[in-house]
């Protein structure tokens, strides 16, 4: 699981902070979360092909946030994709996906799908799980969780004591299908150990402190969370639906979460450094976020 930072800005782009996207390695996917302009250009510098993206979650349609899908979604094109795309939003994403469809003079090659999400489950596999929340900001904003989904630990050493032996009857086992052994069933449970947490990571996407950002990062090993203002701006921070570095986190602290990466920065500061320091004082492990942050997504606590 690899965080990608693409761009940690917030309304407007400056030459060391681009608008807001991040692309998530994990599962043998590439996801991104925001689209801001520039996001194509920027997965370009470090070689990273928007045609392996099938899955885009959109966290609210302020233009800093979803203005690069037109010049990414043509590009695809131009180069001939086939795949489908997958656009994930709140209210308005299905006619904003269908104004870029009709947006200029280009042949669309490929399918796009566009959902209207509100809260819950979004997209589940065998190996994940994403989930939104509406969260509070000056419209509409989804915060997004991915969750790794993780099978308990077989017991090998118990199986063989019931009479398996190893073979496909393993992996029935593992996948939750009961197999026969001489006339008696053997149950998963039989051979199972306790659930095992995957790893999880939150999204804020942009909102102002909420309880449900805490109950949604609840446990998350790594929360990404605005940080548009430093805390002595906290009343302005509140009017225009944002949060502080306190803020964020305050929300860590509480959620419990492992790990606080900070993100969509005014333009107002140059010195991250303070930024994080601030933070730091109510949580004890706080990253700001810089254009190219990578990060790799460990468990902890396991």
């Amino acid at each position: 699981m690899e965080l990608i930072f693409l761009g940690t800005s917030s309304a407007l782009p400056t030459i060391k902070r681009n608008h807001s996207s991040i692309a998530l390695k994990a599962f043998g996917e590439v996801m991104l979360f925001d689209c801001g302009e520039g996001t194509q250009r920027q997965m370009a510098r470090i070689k990273l092909s928007p045609m392996k993206v099938d899955h885009i979650f959109i966290t609210h349609l302020h233009g800093d946030h979803f203005l690069g899908l037109p010049g990414m979604i043509q590009s695809m094109a131009f180069r001939g994709r086939t795949e489908p795309l997958h656009i994930y939003g709140p209210e308005g994403i299905i006619k904003t996906v269908e104004s870029i469809k009709n947006l200029g003079y280009y042949a669309l090659s490929f399918p796009i799908h566009a959902y209207e999400v509100t809260e819950g489950t979004v997209l589940q596999t065998d190996e994940y799980l994403i989930e939104c929340c509406p969260t509070h900001h000056s419209v509409l904003n989804l915060a997004y969780s991915v969750e790794e989904k993780r099978s308990p630990k077989f017991l090998r050493e118990k199986a063989i004591q019931l009479g398996l032996k190893p073979g496909p009857d393993f992996g029935k086992l593992q996948k939750g299908i009961p197999v026969e052994v001489d006339g008696t069933m053997i149950k998963p449970d039989q051979v199972l150990g306790e659930k095992r947490k995957g790893r999880k990571v939150v999204y804020s996407g942009d909102t102002k402190p909420c309880p449900e950002m805490v109950q949604f990062a609840s446990g998350a090993d790594v929360l990404i969370h605005e940080s548009t203002y430093e805390s002595a701006q906290e009343s302005k921070a509140i009017e225009n639906g944002h949060s502080t570095t306190t803020h964020a986190a305050m929300i860590a602290k509480e959620a419990e979460v492992s790990e606080l990466i900070l993100t969509h920065i005014s333009t107002r500061y140059r010195d991250s450094d303070k930024l994080r320091a601030e933070a730091s004082q109510v949580f004890n492990k706080v990253i700001l976020a810089e254009d190219f942050l990578n990060i790799e997504v460990k468990r902890h606590g396991i």
